[in-house]
């Protein structure tokens, strides 16, 4: 019997192995099109540490840690400090247009 996390809405694998990374980075794009700021973090976290089947990528990294800051996570705000440490004033600012061009796009698609 597979062990189960549950998450309010959602039921997931506990271990990425369990189905792959590939489903749980899905189901974390499709609850952060919703704007869960947990998703959000969910996705800075495994951006920043390269897990579930992505690349470690410091840009997306922060622009998932943002968005999870403006959602009001907790952790979110540390974690996004963190990751600017290790990039460049451009690498920051091409994560905060990241940003601002996904609330764009879930905005236009909430109207």
């Amino acid at each position: 019997m597979d062990t189960v996390r549950v998450n309010q809405d959602h039921a997931a694998p506990a271990a990425a192995n369990d189905f792959g990374g590939d489903m749980l980075i899905a189901e974390a794009l499709a609850c952060a099109a919703e704007g869960d700021a947990s998703a959000y973090f969910d996705l800075g976290v495994a951006f920043s540490t390269g897990s579930n089947g992505v690349a470690c990528d410091l840009i997306e990294a922060h622009k998932w840690f943002n968005l999870a800051a403006v959602g009001g996570h907790e952790d979110a705000p540390v974690c996004r400090a963190e990751v600017a440490d290790d990039m460049t004033a451009r690498e920051i600012a091409e994560a905060q247009r990241r940003a601002r061009q996904w609330l764009g796009a879930t905005t236009r698609k909430a109207a």
